[in-house]
């Protein structure tokens, strides 16, 4: 018995559907660039770490 690799969670789709859908989707992941973007550098985290912070900060402070 051979197991689909798609399959309809709700509903019935007839088999030229389910036909179409899979052309859109090979379609889509054939015009997909193949090589991933060269990033220069390293990129800043938007998010400090605990451990390097001061363990005090002052009641008016911006940062708390």
């Amino acid at each position: 018995m051979d197991i689909p690799d798609i399959r309809v969670e709700k509903g019935h789709a007839e088999p030229e559907e389910v036909a179409a859908v899979t052309a859109i989707l090979l379609a889509r992941a054939a015009s997909a660039p193949v090589e991933a973007p060269v990033h220069h550098g390293r990129a800043k985290a938007g998010w400090r770490r605990l451990e390097r912070t001061p363990g005090f900060r002052a009641p008016h402070s911006w940062q708390g």
